[in-house]
């Protein structure tokens, strides 16, 4: 059974969660072979203010209008 964690900064909509989390279902499922039902997969949200990218937080960087 996959286990898979994705670990990434707050601020995306609940939509895009979902199909995120769907599409590493659907790869997990057709590179292992592993029925849908048994594959596992959640997000670990990092809250924007205490993720630093480049000296900034994401929550600076979201706001400047910039996550990359």
């Amino acid at each position: 059974m996959p286990l898979i964690q994705i670990t990434m900064g707050a601020g995306r909509t609940a939509e895009q969660k979902r199909d995120l989390l769907a599409a590493i279902t659907q790869a997990a499922h057709e590179t292992t072979g592993t029925p849908l039902a048994a594959v596992r997969a959640w997000i670990v949200e990092i809250p924007a203010e205490q993720l630093m990218i480049a000296g900034e937080t994401l929550a600076e960087r979201q706001a400047a209008g910039s996550t990359h």
